[in-house]
């Protein structure tokens, strides 16, 4: 079953915390071969292995984290990124900074609150209909039976029904924003070609300098075929599309925007 939706669900679309922790660390930054994105480092392993894994910090958390043009983003939203990033660094063998976690998670709903808003005056916000399709299409893909057995699975990463649909209208509302601005974030078959050209290269180079715990045990990593790979790196295109666009159009609309962050 794919988490990846889950995912973007908990943090009230993947796009908000693009827009706050997509700058200055992810310019220029390479990507990741799609076959190794989801596997925890080493130093991950060993710091569970070696002691219990930290814990999400959520106190002294106000009711109210933000306030942008008169609305409240809440503390509930708020826990629902927060966890789902913290979770996301973890897994990647971050060293966490909880305390820049917290800011970087508010500034990205405050980015979510500001293009949401804008996607409203547009009049591009997501209709019941559209979130309907969207479910479908969910259940579907994750091989469930109905859509109640999608909002089950949901509820048990901590989404109930109701924050569910909203949070997939907010998904479907952002896309409809930056595909307004900027046009298709659909990647050129070009573009994926050089992707997966710099996914080769990354593995050549892997090959020729190994781990020291590859080393030992002798194997040569194999480079994926293209086929197999299009689909990650037109995912990992369009988000990259998206996060740029995101924070191009926030830093824009924070300009005349009132943003009051209260953490």
């Amino acid at each position: 079953m794919s988490n990846k939706w889950f995912v973007s669900l908990s943090v009230a679309a993947s796009i908000a915390v693009l827009t706050a922790c997509g700058g200055a660390s992810g310019e220029n930054k390479e990507s990741s071969p799609p076959s190794q994105q989801q596997a925890p480092s080493a130093g991950a392993e060993d710091a569970g292995d070696q002691g219990q894994a930290p814990e999400p910090d959520l106190k002294d958390i106000p009711n109210v984290v933000a306030t942008v043009n008169g609305k409240d983003v809440p503390k509930d939203k708020f826990v629902l990124a927060y966890k789902a990033q913290f979770q996301q660094a973890q897994m990647s063998g971050q060293e966490l900074d909880q305390e820049q976690l917290k800011k970087q998670t508010a500034d990205g709903l405050v980015g979510n609150e500001l293009m949401l808003q804008e996607a409203e005056k547009r009049g591009l916000a997501a209709k019941d209909s559209d979130v309907d399709k969207k479910l479908d299409e969910l259940m579907k893909q994750n091989e469930f039976k109905s859509t109640d057995e999608l909002f089950a699975a949901l509820k048990e990463q901590g989404l109930d029904k109701e924050q569910a649909r909203a949070e997939v209208k907010s998904q479907i509302s952002l896309e409809k924003l930056l595909a307004d601005e900027s046009g298709s974030m659909e990647p050129t078959d070009k573009e994926l070609k050089d992707a997966y050209k710099q996914v080769v290269e990354q593995q050549k180079k892997a090959a020729e300098a190994p781990a020291e715990g590859a080393k030992s045990e002798g194997k040569k990593a194999e480079v994926p075929s293209f086929e197999e790979v299009k689909d990650q790196l037109a995912q990992q295109a369009k988000s990259q599309k998206q996060a740029e666009a995101a924070q191009a159009l926030v830093a824009e609309l924070k300009k005349d925007a009132d943003v009051k962050i209260l953490i």
